[in-house]
Parts: C-alpha cells; structure tokens; sequence
C-alpha cells in the first residue's frame, strides 16, 4: 500500500497530523481509512476494510470551505465519478461513514445486514405458513446534518432498511409511520415525503402507514401560521404507489386500510391519525394531529367488511400507535379501546353495534354494525406499532400487542429522548444508531420471532 501519489505539500500533511490527533484513540476507528487525513491519491485494499475487500484509489481532498473528503474509485474502472464519498466532521473529529453514491447507503451497514439475515435464517423455518416481515418505524427524517438527533439521517435509515428487499427471504415490508419529523415547511416536507416514498417503494408488497407527524403539524405549532400541509398531502403523496400494487387488497383508497395475505396469514394496516382536516377562520387546523390520535366511523367499516371476510385466517393489525395501553385502557384520544373491543367480538364470533358516547365530538362518533357468527376457523393474533420511541408487548384478551423501537436517530443528551433509547447510548456511524425488525409469523409452529437490528432486541419469542 505505497502512495499513489505525494500528498500536496506541508499544510496538507500538518492539517493531516492535526486531523490524525483529533481522532479519539480510545474509540476502535470505524475503519482503517481513517489515517488518510493527508490530500493526495492512496491505494487501498482489504488490509484497509474496503467495500468486499476490492482495492479502491482513495482521494483525499478539500472543498471550498476546506473541509476534508475522501473518495473511493474502484482502480478497475476508468469512470471519474467515484463509487463511495465521505466527508471529515469537526464535531466528531473523524471521517463519517462512506456512502454509496448511487444507493446512499454505507457499505458496513450493508455487511451488518448480512449478518443480521443469516441469523435470523439460522433460526426460523422455510416454507408453508411461515411468513418473514420488515418492519421499520419512526424514521423522523428532518432537513438537518444531525450527529446526535433526528435529521437526514432518516432518509439514510430508510434506504438502508430496503436493503432486506435483497435478501430473499421477505414476503412484505411495512413502514409503521412517523416518516418525517413535521417540523419544516411545508414544502421541505413534502420533498422529504417524495424521497422516502422513493426510497421504501419495492417489487415486495409493501405497507405505507401514517404517523402522527406526517401531517407536518409539528412546524404549525411552533410557528403558529395557517396549515403548512393542504388536505389529505401524505394521502396523496404515498398511498397511491400502496394502493397500486397487484396484490393488495382493499375496500376503498381513501383512509389506509389494507391488506395482503400470504398463506393462512393475513396482514391489515390500520390508520390512527384519522383525524378530519378542519380549519379555522386563521386557516389553522382545529386538531392538531401530532397529539390527537383516532380512528373513524369509515374506517372502521372498512375494517369490519375485511374481517367479515376472514374465515381461515391467522390476523395481524398494524398501525402507527398502539389503540389501548397495558392496562387495556384507551390509547388514543378517540376510539382506541372501541377498535380493540371489535377485534375480540371478531374471536369470539359476536355480532353487535358500536357506539360513542354523547360526550365524544360527532366527526368521532361511531354506529358500526358487525357480524362475526358466520366466521370459521379464524383469529387475531397480534397488533404491531411503533409511536411510543421503545420496545414493549402485552397480551390482552388473547392478542398479543408488539411495540417496536424508533428507527431515528436518538442521543442520549435530547429530552425527547426516551429512557429506553438513552440506554443504548445510540450514537452516529454505530451500530445504535439505528433500528429495524423482521418478524417471523410461523403458524405451523404457532410462534412469533421478533429479530432485531442495531437499538433493537436481538430476538424476542411469543407463542400464538
């Protein structure tokens, strides 16, 4: 590994040195490459921890602010453009990550995947009723360069995730909600919705939920303007890909509920941010749908037609949040529990009408009538959600409810943080600094596997 070419002249090599000794020695570099702090061209190869051991021309250079970068050229190829870029951070005092240029996703990441697909290989079983899920949630993605809290780094989650579609051993994917963090303009906003609907859209059935935040309701409130999102903009900016898809079924486009099946399993996506689009003479929202979470008198109609036709099914709901808590009180502002009680009518084959109370605002009120006599052979298993920034379960009345932690990046030092996330001390270019599942459903076995990557639990068993 000789110089390729000398490095350009005695500045440089003092601002390498100086950059060399910002580095924290007592931290495992992420990579060898990080000694190249000095400008100049370098070859480079497994000795180096390059991407699948190739040798690389690695060039090091400033930007018009003098910011350090390196580049990665594959020395078989005479294309200019390079195949992987970083930057130096001051912050951190090091090289972040590569990236792919084409992919955006950095290339340990990638081989963290690998490995994190052939464990859960190693521990389920192939064929008939057993069905492998990807499931991410909370990914926050906001207009910042954050080391440390939410920012593009979102995006990068995302990107990275979709990853799994190449492993071969999914049959769906699903986003649980929480896209972006709502709190840039409108616009901003919408441009990051288009990105990662670009980034999550797959040849694999794939669910699009909506989170609380995905209204932007988040910017509104700090800035107390008129609505920066018009009506029904994530609606129309993610659910037509959904919804286009040949094997989703579903009763109507217009509140996010549907569904795919996949031998005797069958998944439903289920919308808690069903809030009415109102606003006042000022043009502001009357509900703030960042902290106002329901489900609708529609909604729940779609729901009970799907379930009316789900003999010889094994069920799965996903949503954004979690419709009751652990104590099996309401965990939405409106209709939570309701939704959990239509789930045990439906397996324990009851018929009936749902009602709200006088006290609830009429854009709320529920008069759904369900028959569930005629179902055979069919139950709710589980309930999948994200929302609440940490992993939890609890089994009530039979179904088990899985909550999954947030995708997004969370230090430890943010008093959003949650307790759960400071535990991992989560941190940029590390292993904590994301999170994702997938979940085997194995309905011969009559077992849930949850395997888990980066701030997530490795594996978590429950019987169904």
């Amino acid at each position: 590994m000789g110089i390729f070419k000398y490095g350009r002249g005695l500045v440089d090599k003092v601002v390498g040195a100086t950059k060399r000794s910002k580095i924290n020695k007592s931290e495992e570099l992420l990579d060898p490459m990080q000694k190249y702090t000095t400008v100049g061209e370098y070859h480079v190869n497994a000795e180096d921890g390059t991407p699948d051991g190739r040798s690389f021309v690695l060039t090091v250079y400033k930007d018009e602010k003098g910011i350090l970068h390196q580049a990665l050229s594959p020395e078989s190829t005479r294309k200019l453009a390079p195949e992987y870029v970083r930057k130096f951070n001051e912050e951190l005092g090091r090289f972040r990550a590569f990236s792919n240029t084409e992919t955006g996703r950095r290339y340990q990441v990638e081989n963290y995947l690998d490995n994190f697909v052939q464990y859960v290989k190693d521990h389920t079983r192939q064929g008939e009723d057993s069905i492998n899920i990807s499931v991410i949630t909370d990914t926050h993605f906001k207009d910042k360069d954050s080391i440390d809290f939410y920012g593009w780094n979102g995006l990068t989650h995302t990107r990275e995730f979709s990853y799994l579609d190449q492993s071969g051993i999914l049959s769906l994917k699903a986003h649980l909600g929480d896209w972006i963090d709502g709190s840039d303009a409108g616009l901003v906003s919408e441009g990051e919705l288009v990105k990662l609907r670009d980034a999550f859209k797959s040849k694999l059935p794939y669910l699009m939920i909506k989170g609380n935040h995905d209204e932007n309701d988040k910017f509104d409130e700090h800035h107390d303007l008129s609505a920066s999102f018009p009506e029904n903009e994530f609606e129309n900016t993610m659910w037509p890909s959904m919804y286009s898809q040949a094997r989703i079924h579903y009763v109507s486009r217009q509140h996010g509920v549907g569904y795919f099946d996949f031998d005797n399993l069958r998944v439903i996506s289920v919308n808690t941010s069903d809030i009415p689009y109102v606003l006042n003479l000022k043009g502001q929202k009357r509900y703030d749908t960042k902290i106002t979470l329901g489900i609708r008198e529609d909604q729940i109609e779609e729901i009970i037609e799907i379930l009316s036709h789900s003999s010889g099914k094994n069920i799965i709901f996903m949503s954004h949040a979690n419709p009751i808590n652990r104590k099996g009180s309401n965990a939405l502002k409106f209709n939570g529990r309701s939704l959990h009680e239509l789930l045990v009518a439906f397996n324990q084959r009851e018929r009936g009408r749902m009602h709200a109370g006088e006290a609830v605002p009429p854009e709320f009120r529920l008069s759904n009538d369900f028959d569930f006599t005629n179902i055979k052979n069919a139950k709710i298993i589980a309930y999948f959600c994200g929302h609440r920034h940490r992993e939890d379960q609890y089994r009530i009345n039979g179904i088990q409810y899985i909550l999954f932690n947030c995708s997004a990046l969370m230090g430890a030092n943010h008093s959003l943080t949650t307790k759960y996330n400071k535990n991992w001390h989560r941190q940029i270019d590390h292993h904590t600094e994301f999170a994702g599942y997938i979940v085997n459903v194995d309905l011969k076995k009559h077992r849930l596997q949850v395997f888990g990557y980066g701030a997530a639990s490795k594996r978590k068993i429950f019987f169904i």
